[in-house]
């Protein structure tokens, strides 16, 4: 079975205040049956109050992330599934429990690991 992440940046959660609440109880719900169905690997979000730093090969460390890349926020799922098209399922329930696009990848495989 191969892992899949399915996230969303901070930006894409353009939910009004009155609906917060059903956001999380929606979500938390999913992740329920994730965790009930045996695929739940980890879920949660980059604390954004705690800003990146970068380790350089050297040791070195410095404020702040690459200073090219797009920021690293939001939300984070990981689900251990048969299939992508099962990952794709689990993906729309997600966005449909948060109310936004959700991006699905796959996790490569190193033997090693």
């Amino acid at each position: 079975m191969a892992k899949y992440l399915i996230s969303f940046p901070s930006a894409a959660m353009n939910v009004s205040e009155s609906e917060w609440e059903a956001v999380g109880r929606d979500a938390h719900a999913v992740i329920g049956e994730a965790k009930e169905a045996g695929v739940y690997v980890f879920s949660g979000g980059i604390d954004e109050t705690v800003p990146p730093v970068l380790v350089a090969a050297n040791g070195a460390v410095a404020e702040g992330g690459y200073a090219w890349a797009p920021p690293l926020n939001g939300g984070f799922t990981i689900l251990e599934l048969p299939s992508r098209k099962e990952a794709i399922a689990w993906a729309a329930r997600i966005a449909k429990a948060c109310r936004c696009d959700q991006e699905l990848r796959v996790f490569g495989v190193d033997p090693e690991s």
